[in-house]
């Protein structure tokens, strides 16, 4: 009779079988990893940034109740993008984060076959312009979002120090090196969160269009009179990439109320003079007057809140589709 060796076991012959796929794996590992940078190197994972790029409007709800499964029930959603509120709610990135865990649709992602999520989070910061920003914003950012909303930015000033908080350092001779960047590195977790390696979100975690590559929107908020009086140097500040008019504050501001006509022509002001900057706007809107607000050149639209986004939202792109009818010309 045959002996079997030690050689010839099951048990060894698996542990083989088993070291094998691992060095496979190992080997695979590298060209599997190129393979998918290479498939999501050019995809725009900020979808609010490559529809405004096409010139397309963008509609989307703000968000305060600041929870996992209502992240979910968002992210899910047909919205564009959601303004997660941390101005108006408790400034608790701990919930934070699990909101925007809880954005993750895995098979979504799958179905789609690249990194972009199908609603884009954006966070409002609780931080004035006027007051510090820095450590607000860098929390908020290293924890996934896609961009931020500051509130009450009075002067170009304010401007630039938001734009400064947003962006890394940027390397010697960069053509967009200025307004210079403060945010601090410790990209490890939002890069997990976006798909990508850390050397991946440093090069692409910058705010569009100063940077054509970047991923990060900030958006100020037009909200006072002081804003309206300095609403050309700030729309001319490098780095913003939108005006936000939070119409309820600006007709306090102005102590006046909300349906006032001077209060309208601030805000058709904002729209005047971010065409003539190249600088995109956009505002709080109910969806009755989504028509009047996109004629006047608002690009991205906030219709509604997590309370009430289904019907503000339909109601809203029914609205955009007829402008559409009305733009497209006769045959």
């Amino acid at each position: 009779m045959m002996r079997r060796t030690a050689f010839t076991t099951p048990m060894h012959l698996r542990l083989v079988r088993h070291r094998l796929l691992v060095f496979a794996g190992a080997l695979l590992a590298p060209v599997l990893s190129a393979a998918e940078t290479a498939v999501n190197k050019d995809v725009r994972l900020n979808r609010v940034i490559e529809r405004t790029e096409k010139n397309e409007p963008v509609f989307g709800v703000f968000s305060a109740n600041v929870s996992v499964r209502t992240g979910a029930a968002i992210g899910s959603s047909s919205i564009d993008f959601v303004i997660i509120d941390l101005e108006h709610s408790p400034y608790d990135v701990t919930r934070l984060e699990g909101y925007l865990l809880g954005m993750i649709d895995k098979r979504q992602i799958a179905q789609k076959g690249n990194l972009q999520p199908n609603v884009v989070p954006i966070v409002r910061v609780p931080s004035a312009g006027r007051e510090q920003l820095l450590f607000v914003i860098k929390q908020v950012l290293d924890l996934g979002a896609f961009g931020v909303l500051v509130p009450h930015i009075d002067t170009a000033e304010d401007a630039v120090a938001a734009v400064r908080a947003v962006r890394y350092p940027q390397r010697r001779g960069a053509p967009d090196f200025k307004p210079e960047g403060l945010r601090g590195v410790g990209y490890g977790w939002p890069a997990r969160y976006w798909g990508l390696t850390g050397a991946e979100y440093g090069e692409r975690a910058d705010v569009w269009p100063l940077d054509p590559k970047g991923e990060l929107l900030l958006w100020l908020m037009i909200e006072t009179k002081a804003s309206i009086d300095n609403i050309e140097a700030i729309a001319r500040t490098p780095g913003v990439s939108g005006l936000f008019v939070g119409p309820s504050d600006l007709a306090f501001s102005m102590g006046l109320p909300f349906n006032d006509p001077e209060v309208e022509a601030a805000i058709e002001k904002v729209a005047r003079v971010a065409k003539a900057a190249g600088v995109r706007c956009g505002t709080l809107t109910g969806g009755a007057s989504v028509t009047r607000r996109r004629e006047q050149g608002f690009q991205f639209l906030a219709v509604g809140s997590d309370a009430s986004a289904s019907a503000s939202v339909q109601e809203a792109r029914r609205a955009n589709a007829e402008l559409r009818k009305k733009a497209s010309p006769k045959r």
